[in-house]
């Protein structure tokens, strides 16, 4: 059979059981719609957390940023893994003991306010529609190649998808989705990877093939590094950052992965706060069977794609190559008129993507219009694709290219489900049932937050259509806003009796504002002269996906010097926070 066909059933079959799942976990009330009941093994929520981490920046976009950026890439790794750990261990048992549903319930309460409740319900709904952004390109990218339509047309199958589930079964539909979506996007992930590991070093297990030998004695990493320096790149080991900038990008993805409000909000499905640790330890793991897998995808897919393509006649490229030029996500112009395809550093198009022209030209190739002319490099290669093409390079069976399909669209579902579903509480319960109708029935309030999900996939689909860049990096964005504004505030809430709501919503505001001007400026051009926008200018050499990092100071420094002038919080708020940091129990063995 051929690719469609496999994809037409495989992804039938997953999104049939999703759907089937949904219906079968229903939400009946505000509680199974907000946390799933409080009532999930830390099993099932290990599994769900994983697959609610791991989105489409961890399946498509992660690989992709590793294998065109080399060494650079390894700030994902380092920063989305070890901010995981930060969360499990330093944050989530705490939160999960306070006992609130949603990030701004926590801040409202601890910091006795409505205002800060509403500062944190604007920085949720900031995180959540940027990180939501990348989900939907995933997903409008796999449907475009593998379904044979428009990448919009793909975003609009997976809003109706995700919202069916999300509309119907809030967290607790959301939750045993998520399960089975973890076992699909593992599984699509692993079997290709091993399978490409056998072909390349004749190792089954890719982590090691990654630094084994094949056939011809030669080193993988070596054999890339050759590759990559013969045609005038940076060998893919070196780094081109700087150290500075490492820093600021690691930091910034770890301290956001700590503030993220969709997968906090997972540390509340489960019945009491060691299932809470327990449910980050077996996350962890699960997470870790994709991250450490996808340096050897990466350095794969880059090595095949340069081996294949690289200065070969467009007439006898292979099929793959033709399919995702249909898409748009990779475009070759001949500037040499040699017909042969030369892949070399800079940029083959001005712009983000290829303009096509409806001619073709002398070799059959799709012509495109905004063509570079400032360097040699012919070829225009999309990074979100180089987990999904990987297997068609590679030339693997099609029923393993269609699961990759499956594997990928699991993977943005998962989490833009839980995306919106943050969205739609941030709503109905911190604004509308906190602020507005506290008098407001379980039945009216579960109602609202579920329109609030349609409207939030109504605009997750805009963002779809429309993304800033590619999946990982605007993913990296939202890791930065939470960063700057959710992290201090949360980590001051725990462990310091003395910030009070003053402090707290100052330096949310400060970090939010100065992380969202940032972005706006130097990655989106909305502000200021585009001409200035470029890296030259970037302040201390830190990049818009690090800049997280000094918002976050800037937050911890106005928050800390704001409430050493205002009144210190209630002493009942105080009482509080001595609470939840002292394990239930403590001091009982003293006691005997």
């Amino acid at each position: 059979m051929g690719i469609q066909t496999w994809t037409f059933i495989i992804v039938g079959l997953t999104f049939a059981l999703y759907i089937g799942i949904a219906i079968w976990s229903r939400a009946g009330s505000t509680k199974e719609f907000y946390v799933a009941g409080g009532g999930v093994s830390p099993l099932a929520n290990g599994l769900a957390t994983a697959a609610d981490w791991m989105s489409a920046a961890s399946f498509l976009g992660m690989a992709g940023l590793i294998a065109f950026s080399g060494y650079d890439g390894s700030v994902y790794l380092m920063g989305w893994t070890g901010g995981y750990v930060l969360l499990a261990l330093l944050l989530a048992p705490y939160l999960r003991k306070f006992g609130k549903f949603t990030v701004p319930d926590f801040i409202g309460d601890r910091y006795y306010s409505n205002v800060a409740r509403t500062v944190a319900v604007i920085a949720a709904l900031f995180v959540s529609f940027t990180y939501v952004a990348g989900q939907m390109r995933g997903v409008g990218v796999v449907f475009s190649r593998f379904l044979d339509v428009e990448v919009n047309t793909g975003v609009y199958i997976g809003m109706t998808v995700v919202l069916f589930y999300a509309f119907l079964g809030g967290m607790k539909g959301i939750t045993y989705t998520q399960v089975a979506q973890y076992c699909v996007l593992i599984f699509a992930f692993m079997v290709p990877a091993i399978f490409i590991s056998i072909m390349a070093t004749g190792n089954p297990i890719p982590q090691i093939g990654l630094g084994s030998a094949g056939e011809d004695g030669v080193y993988l990493l070596d054999k890339l590094d050759g590759l990559m320096t013969d045609l005038g790149f940076t060998a893919y080991t070196d780094g081109t950052k700087s150290m500075t900038d490492v820093f600021f990008i690691t930091a910034a993805l770890m301290l956001g992965t700590a503030g993220l409000p969709h997968v906090i909000i997972r540390f509340f499905t489960v019945p009491k706060v060691k299932d809470a640790r327990k449910s980050a330890g077996y996350a962890l793991l699960f997470i870790a069977i994709l991250y450490t897998t996808a340096p050897a995808i990466a350095v794969f897919a880059r090595t095949n794609l340069m081996e294949t393509v690289e200065d070969t006649p467009y007439t006898e490229i292979p099929s793959w190559f033709t399919k995702w030029e249909d898409t748009g996500l990779i475009a070759w112009t001949d500037k040499n008129g040699d017909g042969k395809i030369q892949y070399l550093p800079g940029a083959a198009i001005d712009g983000k993507k290829p303009l096509f022209v409806e001619e073709r030209g002398a070799s059959g190739q799709r012509m495109i219009s905004n063509a570079s002319v400032g360097n040699s490099n012919e070829l225009y290669v999309d990074r979100d694709i180089t987990v999904l093409a990987n297997p068609e390079i590679a030339e693997l069976p099609n029923w393993i290219i269609a699961l990759v399909a499956a594997g990928g669209l699991a993977a943005a579902l998962s989490t833009a489900a839980g995306l919106l579903l943050v969205i739609s509480t941030s709503i109905s319960h911190d604004l509308i049932k906190k602020q507005f109708a506290k008098d407001i029935s379980d039945k009216k309030e579960l109602l609202i937050a579920r329109l609030s999900a349609v409207l939030a996939v109504i605009v997750a689909g805009y963002f779809g259509i429309n993304p800033p860049g590619f999946v990982a990096s605007v993913v990296a964005l939202a890791f930065g806003l939470a960063a700057s504004s959710f992290f201090p505030a949360i980590v001051m809430g725990i462990f310091s009796k003395r910030m009070n709501r003053e402090g707290a919503i100052s330096g949310m505001v400060a970090g939010l504002g100065i992380t969202t001007y940032y972005i706006a400026r130097f990655k989106l051009g909305w502000i200021g002269n585009p001409e200035t926008s470029g890296m030259e200018n970037w302040w201390f050499g830190i990049s818009p996906e690090g800049f997280g990092t000094l918002g976050m100071f800037v937050n911890f420094a106005v928050a800390i010097l704001v409430s050493r002038f205002t009144s210190p919080p209630p002493e009942a708020v105080q009482q509080i926070v001595e609470d939840i940091r002292i394990p239930s129990g403590a001091g009982e063995a003293l006691d005997h």
